[in-house]
C-alpha cells in the first residue's frame, strides 16, 4: 500500500509535502501532448515567418506593418509559451518555484502586450479611415516605434506590480511541492482584468464601430461618382486602406472570440467550477488565437505570401534581397 501511495506522488521521497500526480489514461496524455506540441510549434513557425518578412524587406517597413510586427512577436512568444505546459507531467511541475513564477509572469506579460498591440492597430486604422488627411503626419514611423516600445515596457511594469508578491517570494502560495499555480489577490486581479481586458476591448470595439460607420458612409458617397473618377491613384490608396482595415478587423474579431471565454470565466469567477477538459479548452482557445493571425495575413496580404516564398526558398540570403519589390503585383 505504501509503494502504491508513493508512486502517486510527484516527489515520492517527500511524503508529507509532495503534490499528488493527476492520473489520466496514457493515450489521452499522449494525444494532448501531440496536439499542444503541434499547435505551439505551428504558431511559433507562422509568426516567425511574419517577423522575418516585415523585418527583412525594407518595402514593408510601414507604421501599420510595424504594429503587425509587434503583434507577431507577442504571438510568437505565445507559441513558445504554449509549448511549456508539456513539461507539466501528470500535473507535476519539476522545474522549481522560481521557473514556475517566471513562466506565469511571462504569460501575463505576453498577453498584456498582445492586447496593447491590438489597441494600437485599432488606433492606426481609425486614423487611416476616419482622418485620412492627417494620417501621414500623425502616424509616423518614429511615433509608432515609440508606442510599440511603451506598450511592451508598460506590460512588463504593470505585470510586475500585479505579481509583485509572487515575484518577491516564488512559491509562497503553493500548497505542496510540485505545484505550479499563480495566485493574485482580489484587488490586483480586478485591476488586471480592467486594464488588460475591459478598457482595451472597449476602446477596440468603439474605434471599429466608428470605422465601420465611416466606411459605410464613404462607400455610399463614392458609389454615384465611381465611374467619373479619373485620379485612380487616390482611389487605389483608399481601397488599400479599407482592405487593411477589413483584414485587421477580422484579426480583432477573432481576437475577441478567442479571448472572451477566458476573461468571462475570470470575470464571473466560474474557473473553480470548470472541469479539467473545459478549462484546458478555454486556455487552448486563448493561445490558438496567436496561430490564426498569420493565417489571416496569408489569405489577405499578397506581400506575405510572396515574402514567405522568398524565405522558404532561401532567396532572402541573396545580396540586396531586402530591396526586393515585394508589393509589386503580378501582371
Amino acid at each position: 500500500m505504501e509503494t502504491l501511495e508513493e508512486t502517486e506522488l510527484c516527489f515520492p521521497q517527500l511524503l508529507n509535502s509532495s503534490c499528488r500526480k493527476t492520473i489520466h489514461p496514457h493515450f489521452k496524455i499522449t494525444l494532448i501532448s501531440i496536439l499542444l506540441s503541434f499547435s505551439s510549434l505551428l504558431t511559433a513557425a507562422l509568426n516567425l515567418l511574419v517577423i522575418i518578412s516585415i523585418s527583412h524587406f525594407k518595402q514593408l517597413h510601414t507604421p501599420t506593418n510595424l504594429l503587425i510586427l509587434s503583434l507577431a512577436f507577442s504571438d510568437f512568444f505565445a507559441g513558445l509559451y504554449m509549448f511549456l505546459p508539456i513539461l507539466l507531467i501528470d500535473g507535476c511541475w519539476f522545474l522549481g518555484d522560481l521557473m514556475c513564477t517566471l513562466y506565469d509572469y511571462l504569460g501575463y506579460v505576453i498577453a498584456s502586450a498582445s492586447v496593447g498591440s491590438m489597441v494600437l492597430i485599432s488606433v492606426d486604422r481609425y486614423v487611416a479611415i476616419c482622418h485620412p488627411l492627417h494620417y501621414s503626419s500623425e502616424i509616423t514611423q518614429k511615433r509608432v516605434q515609440v508606442c510599440v516600445c511603451l506598450c511592451w515596457i508598460c506590460s512588463v511594469i504593470f505585470q510586475s506590480l500585479i505579481l509583485k508578491d509572487v515575484l518577491k517570494q516564488p512559491g509562497r502560495y503553493h500548497s505542496c511541492i510540485g505545484e505550479c499555480v499563480v495566485f493574485i489577490n482580489y484587488i490586483a486581479g480586478l485591476a488586471d482584468l480592467t486594464i488588460s481586458f475591459i478598457v482595451p476591448i472597449t476602446v477596440i470595439v468603439v474605434l471599429y464601430m466608428r470605422i465601420f460607420v465611416v466606411a459605410v458612409s464613404q462607400a455610399r458617397a463614392m458609389r454615384p461618382h465611381i465611374t467619373a473618377v479619373t485620379q485612380s491613384g487616390k482611389v487605389t490608396a483608399k481601397k488599400s486602406e479599407m482592405k487593411a482595415a477589413r483584414t485587421l478587423g477580422v484579426v480583432v474579431v477573432l481576437f475577441l472570440i478567442c479571448l472572451c471565454p477566458y476573461y468571462c470565466v475570470e470575470l464571473t469567477g466560474q474557473d473553480k467550477f470548470l472541469n479539467a477538459s473545459s478549462a484546458a479548452f478555454v486556455l487552448w482557445l486563448y493561445g490558438f488565437n496567436s496561430c490564426l493571425n498569420p493565417v489571416v495575413y496569408a489569405f489577405c496580404y499578397p506581400w506575405l505570401r510572396k515574402s514567405v516564398k522568398l524565405i522558404v526558398t532561401f532567396q532572402i540570403l541573396q545580396p540586396d534581397s531586402s530591396e526586393a519589390n515585394i508589393l509589386k503585383k503580378h501582371s
